[in-house]
């Protein structure tokens, strides 16, 4: 479903580490991660920013992992 896992295992992280960062319980990521629970909008974001990937590339809409320049403010 998303390379989440992938992602995760590519940087050594756990699954503790990475519901830390995006604040939630390793219970629940464990869900996201297994496709059992959905992932928020908020949190999708913070797991793009953690990797340095665009949320597009999570969700698999897209191969190229690079994430979008942010618009300047």
């Amino acid at each position: 479903m998303y390379r989440i896992r992938d992602l995760r295992e590519d940087h050594d992280l756990s699954q503790s580490d990475v519901a830390k960062v995006i604040g939630t319980t390793q219970q629940h990521y464990s869900k996201i991660e297994n496709g059992k629970a959905d992932i928020g909008a908020e949190k999708l974001i913070r797991l793009a920013e953690l990797y340095k990937v665009s949320v597009d590339y999570i969700l698999g809409l897209s191969s190229d992992p690079r994430p979008l320049k942010s618009a300047q403010k």
